[in-house]
């Protein structure tokens, strides 16, 4: 560990769909001076997340499902996402492909790597592992739609790059993750191929 932090005590809150635990530390500061502080930090283990391109046809393919917070903060009854899952002791590109063929029904092959990024570091231990891959109708092996006994129920959609991005300004997607691959997938011009 760190000579300019100190753990001083941890207390688990709540270990249900993830681990609630406050974590009192002492931090050296920039300037010298040693500080206390106490956090709330909460894990539900690392993810990874996808965005599937066909170029051929101009579109993406995003999922619709509903989200607790999305509920309670916005009243939204769902949320526009790019498919994405959590590790669940897999490696992230095993755990994105697992996921993509749950939630979408298609089969795809090696996703490529794009970068991983904490969403929320001030409160969540959330890490996100973000890829991204081209797929084609042909390569459909299933219905998609998640698992039942993890209550999934998710609705695909294909929008082209151009609506997508447009449902940005909308305000139509918020999620993060999704904003982020969108806007990835238009710097990079991945429909041009």
């Amino acid at each position: 560990m760190s000579d300019q932090i100190r753990i001083l005590s941890r207390k688990i809150l709540t270990d249900g769909f993830g681990k609630l635990e406050r974590i009192v530390i002492e931090r050296k500061r920039f300037n010298g001076e040693w500080q206390q502080q106490a956090r709330d930090f909460f894990d539900t283990g690392n993810g990874a997340a996808i965005l599937l391109y066909d170029p051929t046809r101009s579109r993406v393919l995003l999922v619709r499902q509903f989200r607790l917070p999305g509920f309670l903060g916005n009243n939204r009854e769902s949320l526009i996402e790019v498919c994405a899952g959590k590790l669940g002791g897999d490696d992230p590109r095993s755990c994105i492909i697992r996921e993509t063929q749950e939630e979408t029904g298609f089969a795809i092959g090696e996703p490529r790597f794009l970068f991983e990024a904490y969403s929320t570091p001030g409160a969540v231990a959330e890490k996100l592992y973000y890829f991204a891959a081209p797929y084609s109708l042909d390569q459909r092996v299933g219905p998609g739609g998640g698992l039942e006994e993890e209550a999934e129920d998710i609705e695909i959609l294909e929008p082209t790059l151009d609506e997508a991005l447009a449902m940005i300004d909308k305000g139509e997607i918020i999620d993060a993750k999704t904003i982020a691959l969108l806007y990835w997938a238009k710097l990079n011009n991945v429909m041009q191929g």
